[in-house]
């Protein structure tokens, strides 16, 4: 009897809980009428674990097709989330950013990329401080693109000749994010070493499994080892950083993007950034550069395997801007130009295989979208 006292005692607490939470949960699920069709799954967790265990494409075209093709509710890394679906959803967020929505980021990306972030809050950043790498004067802009086209056709060939050229197999996946972090370093970091540059795809690719996950910082967790690749990715960046400093003191004009971010103050504060500031928008930046290009090129390498058809038309327009060239003599924009046939195969690849399944925003104030509310807060 006093066994069964004490278990009586010990668990009617926790089963009290539990359904306290439920009917919270619950109760905080429908205070707004007319929410789009959807399920948030199961209590506090949601969608979370079909969200992280299916591919984010087959997560979203289900539900689509179980509830609505244009927009449902679900719940995913503890948020309340709205899916717009189609081309008439992008265009709506996009043509109400920062009016209607601010850009979000889940705590797993908060916890990777800002580390002077002493809270584990997820607001957004301020848009100017967010903007100011893509508004850094002639670095990503598309006139940038036209002077970059000689030294990328330079990188690319060096890079064929010593891990494609005369083997007998290779990784298409594991050689395309070397070589686009290969790109990204030389006009980002002014950065040459093959060694450094290695080390440094490591580790992206340890942190890219961590972007969308429960952030559970425990050891033997995807989350633990992808914090672990972060902090020596963030010290790798910051010995950068100290390298930059030196030769900007020696006289060296800045002429990539980490230089200029040293240089500069912050739009917001007109302070100069703090090193690990600094490092923190470079990791941001390397990691855009770096997971959707390198899928999207081992993407294209995979279907023209599989299409012979259609790489014997690729290699054909190659060799034919290839005949017009001299000898040792490097592509140029207007090259690129007559790429058509190439460039319509590489968006057929982006429109079956999207490198990118979609970014989140956050609603400022209730929204109406195709009738239904979409509640101030939730996540989009």
């Amino acid at each position: 009897m006093d066994h069964l006292f004490l278990y009586s005692f010990l668990t009617l607490p926790v089963i009290f809980t539990i359904i306290l939470i439920f009917h919270t949960y619950k109760s905080n699920s429908n205070t707004k009428s007319n929410l789009p069709p959807g399920s948030f799954g199961w209590p506090i967790i949601g969608e979370t674990l079909a969200f992280m265990n299916q591919n984010h494409q087959n997560f979203i075209s289900q539900r689509m097709k179980k509830h609505s093709s244009k927009i449902f509710k679900t719940h995913v890394l503890g948020e309340p989330m709205v899916v717009l679906c189609g081309a008439s959803g992008h265009k709506f967020v996009a043509s109400n950013e920062e009016k209607l929505f601010l850009a979000w980021r889940p705590q797993s990306m908060n916890k990777l990329f800002r580390s002077y972030q002493k809270t584990t809050s997820s607001s957004p950043l301020p848009r100017k401080t967010e903007t100011q790498i893509t508004k850094a004067p002639g670095f990503i802009k598309a006139e940038a693109l036209v002077r970059y086209v000689e030294v990328m056709d330079s990188i690319v060939a060096q890079h064929m000749d010593l891990y494609w050229e005369g083997k007998n197999k290779v990784e298409a996946y594991n050689l395309s994010q070397i070589l686009v972090l290969t790109l990204a370093s030389r006009f980002f970091l002014g950065l040459d070493d093959q060694s450094r540059i290695k080390k440094i795809t490591n580790l992206l690719d340890k942190m890219m499994l961590a972007l969308h996950i429960i952030p559970v910082n425990f050891p033997g967790t995807t989350f633990y080892r992808a914090m672990r690749a972060a902090n020596d990715l963030r010290e790798e960046v910051k010995l950068l950083i100290k390298e930059k400093k030196e030769a900007l003191l020696g006289g060296v004009e800045p002429q990539n993007i980490l230089s200029y971010l040293i240089v500069s103050t912050d739009p917001v504060s007109g302070e100069f950034s703090p090193e690990h500031v600094v490092a923190d928008k470079i990791m941001g930046l390397l990691a855009g550069a770096f997971n959707s290009p390198a899928m999207t090129t081992a993407f294209i390498v995979k279907f023209l395997a599989e299409r012979p058809d259609v790489c014997d038309k690729v290699r054909s327009e190659q060799m034919e801007i290839a005949s017009s060239k001299k000898a040792g003599e490097a592509l140029n924009w207007e090259d690129m130009q007559k790429m058509k046939y190439s460039w319509n195969v590489a968006l057929e690849v982006m429109r079956l295989i999207p490198p990118l399944q979609g970014t989140f925003r956050e609603a400022k104030t209730d929204i109406t979208y195709e009738g239904y509310t979409i509640p101030k807060g939730w996540k989009v």
